[in-house]
């Protein structure tokens, strides 16, 4: 995985996965963001989680964030350049699923990101996605964003 920083788009999957969305039929944006969310949230807890489906369902989620009333705004060079459509308000709670996998145990992302010193600060922004996906859900448990 090339990465360069520890933002949901900084890293060659995730822009892969924007350049995607840009080359998609408009039609068919949402349906590749809900794909890249639906993969990561459905793997048992039991199974490994691909570190390259783990980014694309993080930079999936940010998509869905950026069009919540406290999402930022996607702003990197690395996200789409194409206009996404308003997402449907079931992909709130898939993405709040996908990112709770994203940071589980058998997650190939969270543990190559906790073997860094930047572990910590990405389980960080993960946990601020997420509140900003589900604000009325309440915290995430404990185990899955401990913040060492």
């Amino acid at each position: 995985m090339g990465t360069w920083d520890i933002g949901h788009f900084d890293n060659d999957t995730a822009a892969d996965f924007c350049g995607g969305l840009d080359e998609a039929a408009a039609s068919e944006r949402e349906g590749l963001v809900r794909r890249a969310l639906t993969l990561a949230a459905d793997t048992v807890a039991e199974d490994y989680l691909d570190c390259d489906e783990a980014v694309k369902a993080l930079a999936a989620a940010a998509l869905v964030a950026s069009q919540c009333p406290d999402g930022a705004p996607v702003t990197t060079a690395y996200g789409p350049d194409e206009p996404l459509p308003v997402f449907a308000a079931d992909l709130r709670p898939l993405a709040v699923a996908a990112l709770d996998r994203v940071v589980a145990e058998e997650s190939e992302l969270a543990e190559l990101w906790d073997e860094t010193e930047d572990g910590p600060a990405w389980r960080r922004a993960v946990q601020e996605l997420r509140d900003v996906l589900a604000p009325a859900g309440g915290p995430a448990p404990e185990a899955l964003f401990e913040l060492t």
